[in-house]
């Protein structure tokens, strides 16, 4: 019964949403700081990995207990662990609780504005939850901001960042938003008529004008990575960051290739885990980067 109770609580916690807090590892990676003489910034990096981790799950549990009558009403999220009533509510309300208790002191002995970052993800998820998850464009932006604060809380938890280029702040923000745009896309394709009725926000979307926000969001992603690469101060001199330009090019392409004509739907997370040649794509793409930083 203990070992049933938390493995649906470990199901409620979505750990394979936690590949979205590896956005805390940019500021490790890109401000040239991923190094063995560098032990307290990567073990800082790793403990707020962990914290944030805790704190989605938080977040994840939250939804569900406050999304309860109406996932059990759904044809596949009554089979939520806390729907189906194989986690209990009074032991997802003690894990909120718990999680809550060591994520904050813990994430302030790490760093002061670190928390202060935490407190902001978790009261930006809760008014998305709440209002914002139901207004059109702003809730797509709204879960962009989630990825930028990500990336924030990983430069707070790095000694001695000052070179960590702005232009990686715009990316992380466009590059958020091609995925959430492209989520919408995926689930208004695939749910057809039955999609408002699933997310109410579809009704207030259109397969082109999701198309011409991609458009536009793919054209901004790719603009301000390539100006990172030879503009940022930390790079070398030589250009040779422009060589993982098709990298990033043919992942975003293959994206939306998944999405618009093999009509995948879902979390984007379940896209990378699915495609071979995405993960191939994005293993280069992290070793072209590790390599020019740090072999070249």
């Amino acid at each position: 019964m203990l070992l049933k109770t938390a493995l649906a609580l470990l199901k409620t916690m979505r750990p394979k949403q936690w590949a979205k807090n590896g956005f805390l590892f940019a500021a490790l990676i890109f401000d040239r700081q991923l190094r063995p003489d560098n032990l307290p910034a990567i073990a800082n990096t790793l403990a707020g990995f962990a914290l944030f981790c805790l704190l989605s799950s938080t977040v994840y549990i939250i939804n569900d207990l406050a999304d309860v009558e109406a996932d059990r009403q759904h044809p596949k999220k009554r089979l939520r662990p806390i729907a189906s009533g194989q986690l209990p509510v009074p032991v997802a309300y003690a894990a909120i609780i718990v999680f809550l208790v060591v994520v904050f002191p813990l994430a302030y002995w790490l760093s002061p504005v670190f928390a202060g970052l935490a407190l902001l993800y978790l009261v930006i998820n809760l008014g998305y939850s709440t209002k914002i998850k139901h207004i059109p464009i702003l809730d797509v932006i709204i879960l962009a901001s989630l990825y930028v604060v990500r990336v924030a809380a990983g430069v707070a938890l790095v000694i001695h960042v000052t070179r960590f280029s702005p232009w990686l702040y715009l990316f992380t923000t466009f590059l958020a938003l091609f995925l959430g745009i492209g989520k919408r896309r995926a689930e208004l394709n695939q749910l057809a008529n039955g999609a408002n009725a699933a997310r109410p926000v579809l009704e207030g979307y259109t397969l082109p004008l999701l198309d011409q926000l991609i458009t536009v969001v793919v054209t901004l992603t790719i603009a301000t990575y390539s100006l990172y690469t030879f503009s940022a101060e930390n790079l070398p001199s030589n250009h040779v960051m422009m060589l993982t330009i098709p990298f990033l090019i043919y992942g975003m392409f293959r994206y939306l290739y998944l999405v618009q004509v093999e009509h995948w739907g879902g979390a984007p997370e379940d896209v990378l885990f699915s495609d071979r040649p995405l993960q191939i794509t994005l293993a280069l793409f992290g070793i072209a980067i590790l390599a020019i930083f740090y072999i070249f």
